[in-house]
């Protein structure tokens, strides 16, 4: 697992333990590597020996009706949805087949740091999220076996590849969860993921991505903007960073412990071909709607529970509002909370009670529960 999936599962490390307490932990998956031939994304390009890494929990059953697809979220690993999967949790693994599986670009599945040349570093094809559904579809297929799926459940660049399945492929899949992200990347995310990458190219030693060795104070200078967006306001005003140290005691650590996780044992390309895949997002660009996102949302044709942070700023909620006027299926089931993005992640033990709660109802056909309150400060300090 590498530095930055580390820091950023650190966020919501202290909340999951809280909650599996009193349950279980998550069992350890099964880890697995698809290969294929070749593969031909949007941009033209086509790549040989293509591989995508994923992991799976529990048991597909003889109906083969019980599983679920947990697309992976920026730079993570199979291990991004152990807040939900386990006995008592939402994807509870002795009732569904949970499927994580890695993007493009992660540094284990295909990526520019692992792919030889021609396509090395900078010169990885540039990659869309409709290309990473695409392989993982073609991943279901030939090698599970799997022609339809019970359910998607996606938080952040997870959340937009559950959207994009739902367009895609509009019947694959009985149910779609989204927490924390988009059907589309709007152009002020643009412009925020674009002034991280500015930070990161800046370093001299960078050279246009031919590095020999990684531009480590532009990956410093990436993670120091990432931090900036990562949370709220009030949750810097509030002092909540002080409710779990393993950050840090000051915002000062904090910062630095969020940046040196774009650092250690991260690739530079890498961030950058993923933050293009996230910029580049939009249903709306999938063949046939012709750019229209609203005709492309109108499409949905299953029932989509929609879970925005109300304080996330990197998909803001108001975008997730007019989105979900135009979703046939939709409950907009907003996440009351403090702690920005990582919020659809359970970064609050509140907000992982909530999502769990919430998602279970939804995939079980239950009356969906009220939202909880926002987050209540909680004294800084040691805790």
């Amino acid at each position: 697992m590498s530095a930055l999936v580390s820091a950023m599962l650190a966020v919501v490390g202290a909340a999951t333990a809280d909650a599996q307490s009193s349950t279980s932990a998550p069992p350890d998956p099964a880890v697995h590597t698809y290969h294929a031939d070749s593969f031909a994304f949007e941009s033209g390009a086509t790549l040989p020996n293509v591989s995508i890494v994923y992991g799976t929990y529990g048991h597909l059953n003889a109906r083969r009706d019980n599983a679920v697809l947990a697309p992976s979220h920026y730079m993570a690993d199979h291990h991004g949805y152990d807040w939900l999967l386990g006995p008592g949790q939402a994807l509870d693994t002795a009732r569904y087949f949970v499927i994580t599986t890695e993007m493009f670009g992660n540094g284990h599945s295909s990526s520019p740091s692992n792919t030889p040349e021609p396509f090395h570093g900078p010169r990885f094809p540039a990659t869309t999220i409709r290309d990473n559904v695409r392989i993982v579809h073609q991943l279901l297929l030939d090698s599970l076996g799997i022609t339809h799926l019970a359910a998607i459940v996606g938080f952040s660049m997870g959340a937009q590849q559950a959207f994009q399945w739902a367009v895609s492929y509009p019947r694959f899949a009985d149910r779609i969860v989204a927490t924390s992200g988009t059907a589309k990347t709007y152009p002020h995310g643009v412009v925020r993921l674009e002034g991280q990458i500015a930070a990161l190219t800046a370093d001299a030693a960078f050279q246009d991505g031919n590095y020999t060795a990684e531009p480590t104070r532009g990956m410093h200078a990436y993670g120091v903007v990432w931090a900036g967006w990562l949370f709220s306001q009030p949750w810097w005003r509030l002092g909540l960073w002080a409710t779990d140290t393993s950050l840090g005691r000051t915002p000062a650590q904090v910062t630095e412990s969020i940046a040196r996780g774009f650092v250690d044992g991260v690739d530079a390309n890498n961030l950058i071909l993923q933050a293009r895949v996230w910029e580049a997002h939009d249903v709306g660009t999938t063949p046939g709607f012709n750019g229209d996102v609203e005709r492309a949302l109108r499409s949905i044709a299953v029932p989509v529970l929609y879970m925005p942070s109300e304080t996330d700023l990197y998909f803001p909620i108001g975008d997730a509002e007019y989105e979900a006027k135009f979703i046939p299926h939709v409950t907009l089931a907003p996440i009351h909370s403090l702690w920005g993005h990582p919020a659809g992640a359970g970064a609050d033990p509140a907000d992982l009670a909530y999502l769990n709660t919430t998602i279970k109802a939804f995939l079980t056909g239950a009356p969906i529960p009220r939202s909880h309150a926002a987050s209540a400060p909680r004294a800084p300090g040691r805790h």
